[in-house]
């Protein structure tokens, strides 16, 4: 399967949307991938989503609102019931977050007292900050609950060229996370803050958007297979298109 079916979802009584990228195999866990501080910005994430979902898992992208008074919080509160009901066994459910919503993801799957007592199956945060808190999800820093975190894969992805985010901060993190007991892999790419999920910045646009070719693509792909890796699949090789690589002989 080469191409991926999108489905568009009202998912909120405020009209948020989502998209479900169907993935190659029914099989694989699903996982619910959350964007960054950008308003309604799920797009920013389709060409990550797409190609996720080519490696097997179902990806479902939902847009939130940061810039809302509640800072959008609701939402991804929102889009979590969303994806519980959706999927057959919310225990395979693999929680990403990029940035904003790479923190909050994390924040999120260490809390002490998770949402009505669920833990993703893995956690992935991409080019997040760790030491901040989550005030309006009333959760404290990730690296705070390093000590208290449950035994969970966690895997970190960065940019060792972002601007946005530091990338020592996230080499803080894996250090607090291992200190604790709790190893987690950290992926270290060549790119900026949005080249980590095969995006960057348009100031033409004022915001992000997806792209195609060149490094952010390349190390985007590896981003890629982190999450499907996350998600317990064995990940082949990609080539520059995204797509599994076919071996000769």
């Amino acid at each position: 399967m080469d191409t991926t079916v999108i489905d568009t979802v009202r998912y909120t009584a405020d009209g948020q949307l989502l998209d479900i990228h169907h993935g190659a195999d029914p099989d694989a866990p699903t996982v619910l991938l959350w964007h960054g501080r950008g308003p309604a910005e799920r797009d920013v994430l389709g060409a990550l989503a797409a190609t996720v979902a080519r490696l097997g898992p179902t990806v479902i992208v939902p847009d939130w609102r940061p810039d809302a008074p509640d800072g959008g919080r609701p939402q991804l509160a929102a889009s979590l019931r969303f994806t519980w009901d959706y999927v057959p066994d919310p225990a395979r459910v693999v929680l990403v977050g990029w940035s904003l919503g790479g923190r909050a993801a994390m924040a999120t799957a260490l809390q002490p007292h998770p949402p009505e007592d669920w833990r993703p199956a893995a956690v992935v945060g991409i080019a997040a900050r760790y030491n901040q808190p989550e005030p309006l999800l009333g959760l404290p820093s990730p690296m705070a609950v390093c000590a208290t975190a449950p035994p969970l894969p966690i895997h970190l992805v960065h940019g060792t060229a972002d601007r946005v985010c530091d990338f020592n901060n996230a080499l803080e993190f894996q250090s607090v996370l291992a200190d604790c007991g709790r190893p987690a892999p950290l992926t270290e790419l060549t790119t900026d803050h949005a080249g980590a999920v095969m995006a960057e910045y348009a100031p033409e646009l004022g915001r992000c958007r997806p792209v195609h070719g060149g490094t952010p693509y390349e190390e985007g792909l590896r981003t890629a297979r982190v999450i499907a890796s996350a998600a317990g699949l064995k990940v082949p090789d990609l080539d520059s298109s995204g797509r599994k690589a076919q071996v000769n002989g």
